[in-house]
């Protein structure tokens, strides 16, 4: 039986809860993402990938988006945010971090920067 990595029964109130109270950046890049928009790419919202909580994932291309805010600027989270993306980038995921404001300042950069990231 395959080792499941996907979407853990145990997180599931957990991601239930990160989707009913969306920050307004990931509220706005949904926007984008949602329904296929994006290059016909399906992507999900508050995905689980072992015991870890993914802001979207796109299984087609196995990319990971990830929206920081100012408490990820904070030495501790970065490191944080450092070793999970090891983690995650060893079980074959990219990992795309992008500040809240970008999404607000220049989401056609940020929209690119994902398009650039498909195989």
């Amino acid at each position: 039986m395959e080792n499941k990595i996907h979407n853990k029964v145990h997180l599931k109130e957990a991601r239930n809860e990160l989707r009913n109270n969306s920050t307004s950046a990931e509220a706005v890049l949904w926007t984008y993402l949602k329904n296929k928009k994006l290059d016909g790419r399906k992507f999900r919202r508050q995905h689980s990938i072992n015991n870890f909580i993914v802001d979207f994932y796109c299984p087609k291309e196995k990319i990971i988006i990830e929206l920081d805010g100012a408490y990820h600027l904070e030495f501790m989270q970065e490191q944080l945010d450092y070793e999970r993306d090891q983690l995650l980038e060893r079980l074959g995921f990219k990992i795309l971090r992008f500040e809240n404001k970008l999404v607000f300042e220049d989401i056609e950069m940020v929209l690119t920067a994902i398009r650039e990231a498909f195989g």
